[in-house]
This record gives C-alpha cells, structure tokens and sequence, in this order.
C-alpha cells in the first residue's frame, strides 16, 4: 500500500495522528502529514480506520499489486 495525505485538503483535525500516531503526525502547522519512511503503511493495522476518519477524506490508501504467489 502507499499512503498520502492531500495537503491542500486537510484542515489539521488530527485524527489521523490519534487513531494511527505510528503512520502519521502534525506538522509544525497542524496539518496531517505521513511520517518519513512510513509512506507504505508501515504495517500499521489502523492506517484504513485513521483514512475513513479523516472528516474531509483527505487521506489517500493507495493499494499496491502484491508479489506473485507460488504454488509448491
């Protein structure tokens, strides 16, 4: 998955950083912002519950192709 936040959406309501503080934080404006390194989730269980919360759905869960199965 990639994660990004649309920062000319967001309004600083921060619940993205309290229901995911592991993914995202504020920046020093108060806007919601994805954590250096953390841009594929971070395997972060709520990085889903922290998008659907966002109030202007500012928060984007890009999901990514998975690596091929092999059968054995």
């Amino acid at each position: 998955m990639r994660v990004t936040v649309d920062h000319g959406v967001c309004i600083g309501a921060g619940q993205c950083a309290l229901t995911s503080p592991d993914v995202f934080t504020q920046d020093d404006d108060g806007f919601g912002t994805v954590l250096p390194g953390r841009e594929d989730g971070g395997g972060g269980a709520l990085v889903r519950v922290a998008a659907r919360a966002c109030p202007v759905g500012a928060i984007t869960v890009h999901e990514t192709a998975g690596r091929p199965r092999t059968t054995g």
